[in-house]
């Protein structure tokens, strides 16, 4: 049986690890350095880093921290946040990056997820869909979720995955930073659409949440958070225990 993976992710603006909920009201939390380090420690299977501001801003991805980010840690490397171009690709594969999630870019050029998976292959190409309900509809959101797309989320993710994506990150704005639970029905349209694995990302409030999503979706591979790992409400040792206590596979170090 395939392991679950557990995945904390950053938020960086200005080279700092911030958060917020629904997307806004962001707060400073740490470096993402120290931040990266302390999660490659302690049990994480992979890391996320997000430039959040880099494509609402029109700017490259900063990639001095991110190169110090790659460079203390020991597990995979996922990175997203004005990823426009293969060159973008190429950069921040250069800088350490094992994925490259891309959003924004992939909405303004729909050719990008076919021409990068060509290559560098599949399983380097991550489509990170920021999704919220608009009158009923699962909408895609562009510039770090600032902009309705138009856009029907799940048709959207089909067609990437179907031009080369290997790995769909969702990213509930609607739960996002609630700590509610993640988004089990926009998770299931997804999951149930594509063949490739399903991150499921917002909303996670507590390690129950995490046991509720993979009992109840075994089609979602990971759970990805932020907060709640940042501010240690939940620790990853911890919930791997509870979570194979509860008959989940994960992957142990402890």
């Amino acid at each position: 049986m395939i392991t679950k993976r557990i995945i904390p992710c950053l938020d960086v603006k200005d080279s700092r690890v911030v958060k917020g909920v629904n997307f806004e009201g962001l707060s400073d939390v740490s470096s993402p350095v120290e931040l990266g380090k302390y999660y490659s420690d302690n049990g994480a299977d992979e890391l996320v880093f997000y430039d959040i501001t880099a494509s609402s801003d029109g700017r490259k991805m900063f990639t001095d921290i991110l190169k110090e980010v790659a460079e203390t840690i020991f597990i995979p490397l996922t990175v997203g946040g004005g990823i426009n171009s293969l060159d973008d690709f190429d950069r921040v594969l250069k800088c350490g990056a094992d994925k490259v999630s891309v959003n924004s870019g992939a909405i303004n050029d729909p050719s990008l997820i076919e021409k990068a998976a060509k290559l560098y292959g599949d399983q380097c190409v991550v489509i990170s869909a920021d999704v919220k309900r608009v009158g009923g509809v699962f909408r895609v959101f562009a510039k770090g979720g600032r902009v309705d797309t138009g856009l029907e989320a799940v048709e959207w993710i089909k067609r990437c995955v179907g031009n080369g994506a290997g790995e769909v990150v969702l990213n509930s704005i609607d739960t996002d930073g609630v700590k509610g639970g993640f988004d089990l029905e926009m998770l299931k349209a997804v999951s149930d659409a594509v063949d490739v694995p399903v991150i499921a990302s917002g909303g996670a409030g507590c390690a129950e949440d995490f046991v509720r999503l993979f009992k109840t979706l075994d089609r979602v591979d990971a759970g990805l958070a932020a907060s709640v790992f940042h501010f240690g409400e939940v620790k990853i040792p911890e919930l791997k225990k509870e979570l194979q206590k509860n008959g989940i596979p994960v992957r142990v170090t402890f």
